[in-house]
């Protein structure tokens, strides 16, 4: 099988394409299908492959085990988490890049993927409107956009002699936590900024905690603004932070990896005033560009700066005869060295659909969570927990019963229903805990999702609750 025949591989692909139209039937199965380790392992054979095994046999376990004991991401009302359904074209693009296996190091490694990226990351950049010097590299996912802007951020003060601070708001991603961690400038070092009532950084907070340390003798290097907190989807005063920012020379960083394509949207780009001014941002087109992971970006205003953090040369990998347009390498403005041909299916999504129909899908998901909240304020049976800024949605549900119970009661329910709703498999949810109260979570993020479809999560959640008690 290493050296497969024509006809072996057209057999594969029309086996696999036929496969993939279930894709269509989606609503009429379940999200969510509760199982076991020992269930699973059932339908997998464990024991050390020796002799091969032919490719149908391999795709009916996929279909008979794997399919049906995954959460299927695609669904229409999986609202946990941040969950991008995927788009077809996006897992052709997958199987293309697969194919041509270009590894993007340097250009001369893969000259027309290398080029592709750099165009590809250039279209973001007019997204986002930042200068047309801007630049960067598409990563695995947000995590590893986050850490490499904020390598180049330190590289800013890395001749300090004193302890470095970078500022965050209380809401912020915890890969912001793990990059300053992993980057050595420490856990206890990043300063989490209050928040205000619609769950946005807090700039006199801000100001207070940066004046602070540097009457303490800390050096500041650094704030994280969010464009679409994990949690609520709050957008922090992006334009404010960037002001805060000039006034002391800091970095500004902007985690947009859920929220920052919502910009295409007509009616969330003014939450996004600023945005253009940070000195980097991360962003995760396999979020609300509707993409399979992985494919996160990162782009710096300035690119020298990432040059000057990431750039290491060694006699292997030097370069003869090249022009300055085909000696780029990649490994200069992030951490990575072998880098799969993400940028395929990033081009072939925005050629294929075009922005027009992206602003569309992404107003219809926001939309959607609109809808969810006006319902829920109509309601005398649920309450928000978080005003809705941009899809992501927080709330509780509070029966008849429940009303005059001590809050305790109300958390301890709601986590009973959320873990029974899950179960159910209609419908799917996550969690969050905003002012120490126990929230059910969901976030549109799927092309498919409908008006309807936030009407049968409430239907699916009265449903579910009558099956248990309230009392804890």
């Amino acid at each position: 099988m290493l050296e497969s025949s024509a006809d072996e591989i057209r057999d594969w692909g029309n086996s696999v394409t036929q496969f993939m139209i279930y894709l269509g039937g989606l609503r009429d199965h379940p999200v969510y299908r509760h199982t076991s380790s020992r269930e699973i392992r059932s339908g997998l054979d464990s024991k050390l492959p020796i002799k091969g095994t032919d490719f149908a046999t391999l795709l009916k376990v996929f279909r008979d085990t794997i399919v049906p004991f995954s959460r299927q991401n695609a669904h229409p009302r999986m609202f946990g988490y941040v969950q991008s359904p995927g788009i077809p074209i996006g897992a052709f693009a997958d199987l293309l890049a697969s194919t041509l296996n270009a590894n993007l190091t340097i250009w001369r490694s893969a000259p027309a993927p290398v080029e592709l990226e750099r165009l590809t990351i250039d279209w973001i950049r007019q997204i986002l409107g930042f200068n047309p010097e801007a630049g960067g590299l598409f990563v695995s996912g947000g995590s590893m956009a986050n850490l490499a802007a904020l390598a180049a951020a330190r590289q800013t003060k890395y001749d300090s002699l004193g302890r470095l601070r970078m500022y965050a708001s209380s809401a912020t991603h915890f890969s912001i936590t793990k990059a300053a961690a992993l980057l050595g400038i420490g856990r206890e070092n990043l300063r989490h900024v209050a928040i205000d009532e619609r769950l946005r950084m807090r700039v006199d907070d801000l100001v207070a905690k940066i004046t602070a340390d540097l009457e303490a003798g800390y050096v500041p290097f650094c704030i994280v603004g969010n464009a679409g907190t994990v949690d609520t989807g709050a957008v922090d005063p992006l334009r404010e932070i960037r002001e805060v920012a000039n006034r002391f020379q800091l970095w500004m960083h902007v985690d947009g990896s859920y929220g920052a394509f919502a910009i295409l949207a007509q009616s969330a780009r003014k939450l996004f005033a600023g945005m253009e001014q940070a000195d980097s941002i991360a962003l995760d087109p396999h979020k609300w560009l509707y993409l399979p992971v992985d494919v996160g970006c990162v782009i710096y205003r300035n690119q020298e700066t990432a040059r000057a953090t990431f750039a290491h040369e060694a006699e292997y990998t030097r370069m003869f005869g090249e022009e300055a347009e085909e000696a780029f390498v990649c490994w200069d403005y992030g951490p990575e060295l072998s880098r799969r041909f993400r940028a395929l299916k990033v081009w072939m999504l925005l050629k294929a659909v075009g922005l027009d129909r992206l602003s569309d899908a992404i107003e219809s998901n926001l939309a959607c969570a609109r809808h969810l909240e006006s319902m829920v304020r109509a309601s005398d049976d649920f309450e928000m927990v978080a005003p809705v800024e941009l899809s992501i949605f927080c709330f509780r549900h509070v029966p008849a019963q429940l009303k005059n119970q001590p809050p305790e009661a109300i958390d301890a329910f709601n986590e009973r229903l959320l873990v029974a709703l899950q179960r159910d498999g209609s419908s799917y949810l996550s969690n969050a805990t905003l002012g120490g109260r126990f929230a059910l979570r969901g976030c549109v993020l799927n092309y498919r999702t409908t008006l309807r479809d936030m009407e049968t999560l409430l239907d699916d959640l009265r449903r579910v609750g009558k099956s248990f008690p309230t009392s804890v």
